[in-house]
């Protein structure tokens, strides 16, 4: 991995407040091509991007969406074709599916980000009403939204901690024994 590529996963993070500037189709486009290139098991690519770059749809998304704090010049709708995952024999719940949508939308934002746009992704929102808004087709799940824009100077503060973790703060090494309370740097 390039000390670019590091720079850009260490440097990105959630967006909060976007300006109103517009998102160049070009940029739009460099995003989904990210994605289609993000991890996806059995490469059955099972994820639908739906582009929102028109104000009137935005405002509407955004009033369905609780959890959509910005407002984005640019949103992208993960839907996982439910249908199509069943006919491969899925479980149409299945935790492969989400984490699909996981990795398609890490690897938009940071492409976003790389970019020099700002990001962040929403999972409080109506899926009937965000299908309905988007007329999408019944075997279409709406999963996740990732708002794109150009990042406002300045941003909400974080709701969780301040301090960032560490990977020594997340990871254990070895088998757990019966008290996992002390991570590797403890």
């Amino acid at each position: 991995m390039s000390r670019d590529a590091l720079e850009v996963i260490r440097t990105r993070r959630a967006v909060r407040a976007m300006t109103s500037e517009p998102v160049r189709r070009e940029q739009l486009e460099q995003i989904l091509d990210a994605a289609a290139h993000a991890p996806n098991a059995g490469n059955r690519r099972l994820q639908r991007l739906v582009v929102i770059d028109d104000d009137a749809t935005l405002r509407v998304l955004r009033m369905v969406s609780p959890g959509m704090l910005q407002r984005p010049a640019a949103a992208v709708v993960i839907c996982i074709d439910v249908a199509r995952a069943v006919e491969y024999g899925l479980p149409a719940r299945s935790s492969g599916l989400f984490i699909d949508v996981g990795t398609a939308a890490q690897t938009m934002m940071l492409a976003a980000h790389a970019l020099g746009l700002g990001s962040g992704p929403v999972t409080s929102f109506s899926r009937a009403a965000v299908s309905t808004v988007l007329n999408l087709p019944a075997r279409w799940s709406p999963e996740m939204v990732v708002c794109l824009g150009h990042a406002a100077t300045t941003q909400p503060s974080p709701v969780g901690p301040h301090r960032r973790s560490t990977w020594r703060d997340l990871t254990y090494w070895g088998r757990l024994g019966s008290d996992a309370t002390t991570a590797a740097g403890s």
